[in-house]
Order: C-alpha cells, then sequence, then structure tokens
C-alpha cells in the first residue's frame, strides 16, 4: 500500500479492443508490467442505437446506470467536469492533432504532476480520457480506428516513460488502459468469453460448481451478464499493482494469465477508488 493516495489517469477506449495488433508495443509493455483481467458488462437493451451503446456502457462502468436515464445532464449528474479537447489542448479541434506527449503532459497536470514532481494539491484526482467511437468499421472508418490505435499506444508509451520507475510520479500514479469492443454480435462467442464451463467428465461434481464472482452482487446472483465480449483491463501502479504472468495486451493472454480474471465493469471505479483512498477494499 502506498504511504500516499495515487492520482488515477483512465485511458478508456471505446471500440478497439480487436483491433490491438503486434506492433502496439507499448500496449503489450503495460500488460506485462501491470495486472491483467476482464470487465463483464450486462446485455444490451434491444434495438439500441449506437450513440446510446457509447453512453450505457460508459455509465456501467462509472457504476451510474440511474443517471444514464438522462443522457443530455449525464456528466453533470455525476458531478463530473467535461473537458472537450479544446479546452484541454488549446485552439485545436481533437486530440489526434496534437502529439502524444504534450497530450499526456496536460493529463498529468490536472493530476498535479509537473515537471517530474507531485504537487501537493491538484485540480483533479481522477481523469478519464474517452478515445474511440466503436461503432461498426468499414470502409474509411478502418483509417479512423488504425490511427486512433496508434495514438493510444503513443499515449501509454509517453505516460510509462514519465512514470517510470523509481520517478516521483511512479509511485503516486494508478494508470488503468480499459478496451471495450464496442458494438458485438448479439450470439454469445466461445472463444471471447470469460465464462468458465463446467467440466461434464466429472459429472458427480457438478452441483458443487461455484457461481462466478462477476456473477453475484453481493449474496444474489446478478440477473444480467455479458459473458462475451468483455472489456479488457490494465491496471498499473509502479510499487503498487502486482505483476502477473500476461506478456502481451489481449483477451487469450488476459484469460490464460492476468491475474484480475474478470469483474463487473460497475465495480472498475471502485477498485480505482480504493487506491485513492476513498473506499474501502471491500465494500466500496
Amino acid at each position: 500500500m502506498a504511504d500516499k493516495p495515487s492520482r488515477a489517469l483512465v485511458l478508456y477506449c471505446n471500440g478497439l479492443a480487436l483491433f490491438i495488433g503486434p506492433s502496439h508495443y507499448h500496449l503489450h509493455s503495460l500488460a506485462s508490467k501491470a495486472s491483467c483481467g476482464f470487465l463483464t458488462l450486462p446485455s444490451a437493451p434491444a434495438s439500441e442505437s449506437e450513440d446510446d451503446r457509447v453512453v450505457r456502457e460508459f455509465a456501467v462502468l462509472m457504476d451510474a446506470c440511474e443517471a444514464y436515464t438522462d443522457q443530455r445532464v449525464f456528466g453533470a449528474k455525476l458531478g463530473l467536469t467535461v473537458l472537450e479537447s479544446d479546452v484541454l489542448v488549446k485552439n485545436l479541434h481533437s486530440l489526434a492533432e496534437v502529439p502524444a506527449d504534450v497530450v499526456v503532459s496536460e493529463l498529468l497536470n490536472l493530476l498535479g504532476f509537473k515537471e517530474g514532481k507531485t504537487l501537493e494539491t491538484s485540480d483533479y484526482d481522477l481523469v478519464c480520457v474517452h478515445v474511440g467511437n466503436g461503432g461498426r468499421v468499414s470502409g474509411e472508418k478502418n483509417k479512423a480506428v488504425a490511427k486512433d490505435m496508434e495514438y493510444v499506444n503513443a499515449l501509454v508509451g509517453d505516460i510509462m516513460k514519465i512514470a517510470q520507475p523509481g520517478s516521483e510520479i511512479g509511485s503516486r500514479l494508478h494508470l488503468s488502459l480499459v478496451m471495450s469492443h464496442g458494438h458485438v454480435p448479439e450470439d454469445d462467442d466461445p472463444n471471447l468469453s470469460v465464462l468458465t464451463t463446467k467440466d461434464e467428465k466429472k459429472s458427480d461434481l457438478l452441483m458443487l460448481f461455484p457461481c462466478q464472482s462477476y456473477t453475484m452482487s453481493g449474496e444474489n446472483q446478478r440477473e444480467d451478464v455479458r459473458h462475451h465480449f468483455p472489456m479488457l483491463l490494465a491496471q498499473w501502479q509502479h510499487g503498487i499493482t502486482r505483476k502477473d504472468m500476461a506478456e502481451v495486451f489481449s483477451f487469450k493472454d488476459s484469460k490464460e494469465h492476468g491475474g484480475n480474471l474478470a469483474i463487473p465493469a460497475d465495480r472498475f471505479l471502485h477498485e480505482v477508488a480504493f487506491k485513492l483512498w476513498k473506499a474501502p477494499k471491500y465494500g466500496a
């Protein structure tokens, strides 16, 4: 446990999980140092629009499904400050127009990390950056996705360079990389499912097979859990988060070697709050 509360940076990459490739070196480097796992989501409502899906999944991530019913004031209801890219970096229309190292510097400034030092006070304890529009990909949109992926890769690389082990920032910055699959097929995909199946050869033990923890809420079983296409999660803070055996940032490596396994997406913010000393570990 740290001797001071951390400050958290969350990179939330909407709809980019399927496009992680071998060339995204910094994502894989982060995974090899981080604790990896999954965030499970509920199933999408019937005939949900793409815009509604984007807001709903972010609402789940923020454990704010009640506020989601009125999307236009969603951020205000949660007490979130929404910063457009042209406010973060003056006179520019999108983050993609700005070198990644400049954006990283501005994001860390919001958290009170400046020029390699940790200021006593900061504007925010938690900053969440949204990248990617996450819809169905075809034609020209492939180029946009590729551009988003390269940008996320560069952001992660610059963050890790600044918060490297031994640095003053490294012991205080809690970094979470969250990648969702965006729009997904309605049918389950056994190749991208976190569900652990029962071993039919041991039929005498089937009655003892426990419910997996991500399907439970306290003593009650969750009514709606989507087992397939979970969000990928990597969390890293030098000397604080445990390192697991994952070597690349992928579904397969996270399932086989990740230390976090799967938790419901609506518990993510509570896990982060614990690192910020704003919630107890259990029952947050």
